[in-house]
């Protein structure tokens, strides 16, 4: 009996001993990992910060060589109208493509999907109807005689 305590003892230290060198492992190779996104990132950063600098220079040169032939004023709006334009192209550009529409091949149509769609881009349609309303008399209902034919109420002969 003691020899199986023994064992169970040895086994349960070999098994924390196997999963404190696997923590140890892992932990090292994700510190190495980390370490390398680390320095992309800050690569990254980098680059986008000087990127900012050149476009500013850019709208720089081409706001100074408006104000050679215009004003100074002039030349600065012309420059940040443009400016502008590029920025809402660019923000067009990363937008996703508008889904295509209920009638494209390959889709199902799946009822309130649309309209959930819509929310979601913030349209504001409301959606339309396939056939317009029915106009003029209303049908009768299941249960009541058509005109001209004799009803519960109607006198006539009883049986």
């Amino acid at each position: 009996m003691q020899r199986l305590e023994h064992m169970q003892h040895l086994d349960k230290h070999l098994v924390d001993e196997l999963a404190q060198v696997a923590r140890e492992s892992v932990r090292d190779e994700l510190r190495e990992q980390a370490r390398g996104q680390r320095r992309k990132a800050a690569l990254y950063g980098a680059s986008g910060a000087v990127a900012l600098y050149a476009g500013a220079a850019v709208a720089l040169a081409v706001g100074l060589a408006l104000a050679l032939v215009l004003p100074g004023w002039a030349a600065a709006l012309i420059t940040a109208v443009i400016l502008g334009a590029l920025a809402y192209a660019l923000r067009n550009a990363a937008r996703p493509s508008p889904a295509p529409g209920p009638g494209a091949p390959g889709q199902a149509s799946v009822p309130g999907q649309q309209d959930a769609e819509r929310g979601r881009t913030g349209g504001v349609a409301p959606p339309v109807p396939s056939t317009p309303p029915a106009t003029g008399a209303v049908p009768p209902r299941p249960d009541t005689p058509a005109p001209g034919a004799p009803g519960p109420d109607a006198p006539g002969p009883r049986v």
